[in-house]
């Protein structure tokens, strides 16, 4: 079941991803006077089509899922039998202006589908983890000042609500080589809280990689829950036990329980086996036996005793305005695109690591984690995965809607059309570095998958 979760999800991803790809060089086509000719999603052999409209454009479903194309009329696939009175709609005819934003098209097309998920996920609200962490010993967050459970609530002057902008932020003052100053909400023993600043200096930060090793290195973590019990099921292991709301889980089988993840692990560690749980209720130490029930989750076997973990102190909802959520979805597709075009610049120089480019297995991998777990998690990798594919498409690789774009450039500033025999060379090449980037994708993916 599992399997064909993640199969699925792949293929709404991608399918999705295609489509709205190449609808944006299909309406502005259209928009621009040129016939299309066949509209597919998949490459390779048509497996199924059929034809609508004036036109009797052909939609078609191709063999190969990776991928999609809008095929315009063109009389560099012809021999002369165009008809007369489709001249004029035939693609090379065009204007260069027409031409550019044709091809432009597609990959603002998955700009603005990001832009409108992430808009529509900002106006609902999205659960998101504190941005609290956990501090490793020794490190470089620890010997400038930070501590275990501090809160961040400020990045160099910017409020930040959770995790996910922590993180981005953090990512933002590393790329432009600036010292970071984290305000933060530091807990006493008396139950509130202080404020601090502390300030990580630009050579205590990584030198070269910035990747998702960033905060590893660094010596951060996102802090987990406590094993704080939240809704207790009728009927299963923990109501039979005696367990209640608002209990804290201290140990299991005699073993500390430090936080709410090792308490979940733990359980699904024992399925139908006996194991005494501990835990403090208001202060006061209790314990009972109980046997998890054995379920399957997906391959394998795991222990469940039917009571939530309570999330509440560790998530916050992040939630705006019409105007807001436009506007923030808007400069987070901005600042995505790019975050990727300067690790990629950053890869091309050998500041990064090549580790950070990823491939089909690692996509269908996140898209199946995302979509079991919230609706919102898959919408979101659904997102970013469309900036990703709209900006990759627009780098300057003669196979790709950025090589024609560059073809196109050419020819409006020299007023001539770049010769058949360099856009052939050149394409050879573009294909070349294409399938290299393919090669190293996959051969990640594969590592990652190992490991």
């Amino acid at each position: 079941m599992t399997l064909l979760q993640t199969l699925l999800a792949f293929a709404i991803t991608i399918g999705v991803l295609v489509i709205f790809h190449e609808l944006g060089h299909y309406w502005v086509a259209r928009w621009c006077g040129v016939k299309v000719v066949r509209f597919s999603v998949g490459m390779g052999r048509v497996i199924w089509s059929k034809r609508f409209g004036k036109d009797q454009t052909e939609w078609a479903l191709s063999l190969l899922p990776l991928g999609g194309y809008v095929k315009m009329l063109d009389k560099r696939d012809h021999e002369g039998d165009i008809a007369p009175e489709d001249m004029p709609r035939e693609f090379t005819g065009q204007t260069v202006g027409k031409r550019i934003a044709i091809v432009v098209a597609g990959p603002l097309a998955n700009f603005l589908l990001a832009i409108a998920i992430l808009a529509g996920l900002y106006l609902h609200g999205m659960p998101e983890p504190v941005a609290r962490v956990t501090v490793i010993e020794s490190s470089a967050a620890q010997r400038a000042g930070l501590h275990t459970g501090d809160l961040i609530f400020e990045v160099n002057g910017t409020a930040v609500r959770s995790w996910a902008e922590f993180r981005w932020q953090m990512i933002q003052v590393v790329l432009r080589e600036q010292a970071l100053r984290l305000s933060v909400q530091r807990p006493d023993n008396a139950g509130g809280y202080w404020l601090s600043e502390v300030v990580l200096p630009a050579q205590a930060l990584p030198e070269q990689e910035i990747d998702s090793e960033l905060f590893e290195r660094l010596g951060l973590s996102l802090a987990r829950p406590p094993s704080l019990l939240g809704e207790i099921l009728p009927d299963g292991p923990a109501a039979q036990a005696g367990l209640q709301a608002g209990d804290r889980i201290t140990a299991i089988d005699d073993q500390p329980v430090a936080d709410a993840i090792a308490f979940i692990q733990a359980v699904q560690a024992a399925p139908g086996r006996s194991v005494t749980i501990a835990w403090l209720r208001e202060g006061r130490p209790m314990s009972a036996s109980l046997v998890p029930r054995a379920e399957r989750d997906g391959e394998r076997e795991v222990g469940r005793i039917l009571a939530q973990v309570d999330m509440s102190s560790a998530m916050v909802t992040v939630q705006s305005g019409p105007i807001d959520a436009f506007t923030r979805a808007a400069h987070k597709t901005w600042d995505t695109s790019a975050l990727t075009v300067r690790m990629l610049g950053k890869m091309l120089i050998g500041e990064a690591s090549l580790k950070n480019i990823t491939g089909p297995i690692t996509i269908a991998d996140y898209a199946g984690q995302t979509a079991r777990s919230s609706w919102i998690s898959f919408l979101s990798f659904i997102a970013f995965v469309s900036i990703s594919l709209g900006v990759m498409n627009l780098l300057p690789i003669p196979v790709l809607d950025g090589g024609h774009l560059l073809y196109y450039s050419v020819e409006l500033f020299s007023g001539r059309p770049v010769p058949e025999r360099v856009a052939e060379i050149v394409q050879r090449a573009g294909l070349g570095a294409l399938m290299a980037l393919m090669a190293i994708a996959v051969f990640n993916d594969i590592t990652r998958l190992i490991g």
